[in-house]
């Protein structure tokens, strides 16, 4: 069979047991030693559980629920994607965390220790500057920060992105899947040990500031903001975009967002709903009393994602796979602007494949409105460099 070193498969079928065999002959190699896999909500999940467990028996299967799923083709929804890794070329390694709650410290380096234990016995290739990290966690534990800045603490610096899982923008529930179950309030941390040239990065769209707003009353714990510069939070954020209160909806979300900034750049807090009881606003990332939320204009959707990959595709050559976590509001923002096709250009131009997450994560930070992902390119680097 030919060398190969990533395989993207893709099904429609609703049904658990035809999809999950229709990727099983997509990545039926000998060399796939590993399958990530992201399925949209619309699937039973028991029953896709246990046809993917019996379709991959003896390969090693992680992946989540989405709010939408892409690959070269365009993006998709109600399907399941997922990626084959060669044994040749990636030694990678999983484990589940059962509770996000309840991870410190001690987690996270017992976590990463063994994540780099198993990949060091492959011999593949050195773990520092040869490895990445890939997160998937629960989209709607609210536990993403505290998370991810424990597990930061304990990565060596090895480079690290990710995403929330989603569940087609029903904000009801949403899993990740690892030994052969689906699982809430859990995470999953994969260490990926490659031969490959790499580079993990992150973009949004953000053009310029327009408005601040200051949290003046908020829940942290739910993400939750009462009140916005002393008025309710909805009606102010309403007004600003001088648009009637009951017209607020996703739609409005991702094409009006609120940043913060930090370190001199802006980082969007995507409003997750409109709670009408009290005229609060939920949102998809950690807010607090006092801090300053900016509204800002949006540039294009795709300029900044073209420009940063073909700035890596001119330091490592053309990309075997650019595995990604996009926002499910930048999937919103194409719908609505009717931009498929022109995604669908740049998918294929770089071979992406993805899915729509409720939340990004990039070296320790939980972000919204984003692109997360890691270039893999077709060269291999000399792993005794």
């Amino acid at each position: 069979m030919t060398n190969i070193k990533t395989i993207v498969a893709v099904s429609k079928s609703i049904e658990p047991s035809k999809a999950s065999k229709e990727i099983k002959e997509q990545l039926n190699h000998p060399d796939i030693d590993f399958v990530l896999f992201y399925c949209s909500t619309v699937y039973q999940l028991d029953e896709l559980a246990t046809a993917m467990t019996q379709s991959f028996k003896g390969v090693e299967v992680v992946g989540c629920t989405t709010a939408g799923e892409f690959t070269r083709e365009g993006c998709e929804r109600q399907s399941i994607i997922a990626i084959g890794f060669s044994s040749k070329y990636f030694s990678i390694s999983a484990k589940p965390v059962e509770s996000m709650d309840n991870f410190d410290i001690v987690d996270a380096q017992n976590t990463m220790n063994e994540l780099i234990e198993q990949c060091r016995s492959r011999e593949l290739a050195p773990i520092q500057g040869n490895s990445f990290l890939l997160t998937l966690l629960d989209g709607l534990s609210t536990k993403e920060e505290q998370f991810l800045q424990t597990l930061n603490s304990a990565t060596y610096g090895i480079p690290h992105f990710g995403g929330s899982a989603g569940d087609d923008v029903n904000l009801a529930n949403t899993h990740v899947f690892y030994q052969n179950k689906f699982h809430q309030q859990a995470a999953i941390v994969i260490l990926i040990n490659t031969q490959c040239a790499f580079e993990v990065f992150n973009c949004n769209h953000i053009k310029c500031p327009i408005e601040k707003l200051v949290v003046t009353a908020a829940d942290v714990e739910n993400r939750t903001v009462y009140e916005l510069n002393a008025m309710p939070a909805a009606i102010e954020y309403a007004q600003l975009l001088n648009i009637d209160i009951n017209d607020l909806s996703p739609e409005i979300f991702s094409l009006h967002p609120l940043a913060v900034k930090v370190g001199g750049q802006y980082y969007i807090r995507s409003i997750q709903k409109v709670n009408m009881d009290d005229l609060s606003l939920t949102f998809y990332c950690a807010v607090d009393v006092g801090i300053v939320l900016t509204a800002v204009e949006m540039d294009d959707i795709f300029n900044s994602l073209n420009n940063k990959l073909e700035d890596i595709t001119e330091r490592y050559g053309q990309s075997n796979l650019v595995l990604g976590c996009c926002c499910f509001l930048r999937r919103i923002e194409i719908e609505q602007k009717n931009l498929g096709e022109q995604a669908k250009a740049l998918y294929q131009k770089y071979n992406m494949a993805g899915f729509n997450s409720y939340g990004e994560h990039i070296n320790g930070i939980n972000l919204n409105q984003t692109f997360a992902g890691v270039f893999i390119a077709d060269n291999e680097v000399d792993a005794d460099e």
